[in-house]
């Protein structure tokens, strides 16, 4: 083989290798990734439907997604978003906190027509979670601000449970007749026995649960449920006489789709959090479904109480978010100064 030949050959070789190596290097069986933003409790549910819908999506499309989690106090979560974590989806506790990432240019307008039910998967509550026996005999709103209770519940500042808190206990004196004076003495009698604010509900549940500290917990239903059953009989679940209706809300960020081009996988992510199977992993885990069938199926596990709207006090989730926890709001006139 001549000189030329073999350089020839040689030139061959190079090309082909580089190709070969660049083809190696290309990302050819990663999965897709898709950020889940959420709300502090919600860890072991999306657990499980992420599980579930990776391996309805892998079966449909013939796409691998990895869905990856951030929890913590829901407005607080709202508020890093709006900073820059790169969320592709939001699962967030109140419509108010997405409303705030409209605000910001993140997510259109539209954002509660793109599901049924307004993108609202499952609907929750506020119970309160007592010591074995019930020793301060905690039955209804009214007995928190009895002398002698302390009660741990997170901060409206940063947590979405918080501001559900505080919102039912004003709520629990409108929905009996009472007026926006009585509902205000109420709440500031209530927040005096308030020895904890926690940062957001799973941060409150430690301090309650595992650290021993006050007498009642205010919480979500599906957490209070999960403390129950980890407790082995040391708490247990009041519910009251009647609770805010809590509305957790989803959609996905339209900035960071765009930009992350995973589109596609959110919207489909999201979409299935409305199907049977998904409704059917909310349920096992505390959250009241919006599919009536299982509904009807963990009635006994999700029992009946009267849940009262949140325009019985306030034209909607952001005027509420506005009036009360705003600047100078209800909130910062009952609580001022106060830091935890």
């Amino acid at each position: 083989m001549n000189r030329t030949a073999l350089n020839g050959f040689a030139l061959i070789l190079v090309v082909v290798a580089a190709a070969l190596l660049g083809y190696r290097n290309l990302d050819w069986g990663s999965p897709q990734k898709l950020l889940n933003v959420s709300y502090d409790p919600t860890r072991e549910v999306y657990d499980d439907i992420d599980q579930a819908f990776a391996a309805d999506y892998l079966a449909k499309t013939g796409t691998r997604l990895t869905i990856e989690q951030s929890h913590g106090g829901s407005t607080r979560q709202a508020a890093a978003v709006a900073q820059g974590l790169p969320a592709d989806v939001v699962t967030l506790a109140l419509p108010s906190d997405i409303q705030s990432l409209v605000n910001c240019g993140l997510i259109a307008e539209d954002w509660k027509t793109r599901f049924p039910h307004d993108s609202q998967p499952y609907y929750s509550t506020i119970v309160f979670v007592v010591r074995k026996t019930n020793p301060k005999h905690i039955t209804d709103w009214p007995d928190l601000i009895a002398s002698g209770i302390s009660i741990v519940t997170p901060d409206p500042r940063s947590s979405g449970n918080g501001k559900l808190s505080l919102l039912a206990a004003w709520g629990s004196v409108i929905q009996k007749g009472g007026d926006e004076a009585q509902a205000r003495e109420f709440v500031r009698n209530l927040y005096r026995n308030v020895q904890i604010l926690g940062q957001g509900a799973r941060d409150a549940a430690t301090k309650f649960a595992l650290e021993g500290d006050g007498d009642v917990q205010l919480t979500w239903e599906n957490e209070a449920i999960r403390e129950s059953d980890e407790s082995k009989g040391e708490l247990q679940i009041v519910y009251p006489r009647s609770s805010i209706r809590a509305e957790p809300s989803v959609t996905w960020v339209d900035a960071n789709v765009a930009s992350h081009r995973t589109d596609a996988a959110a919207k489909a992510y999201l979409a299935y959090l409305f199907t049977a199977p998904a409704q059917e992993i909310f349920a096992r885990h505390g959250y009241r479904p919006i599919d009536d069938a299982v509904a009807k199926k963990y009635e006994a596990e999700l029992p009946p109480i009267t849940l009262f709207p949140i325009t019985t006090i306030a034209r909607d989730w952001d005027d509420a978010q506005a009036r009360f926890f705003g600047d100078n709001g209800i909130y910062d006139s009952i609580q001022p100064g106060r830091i935890q």
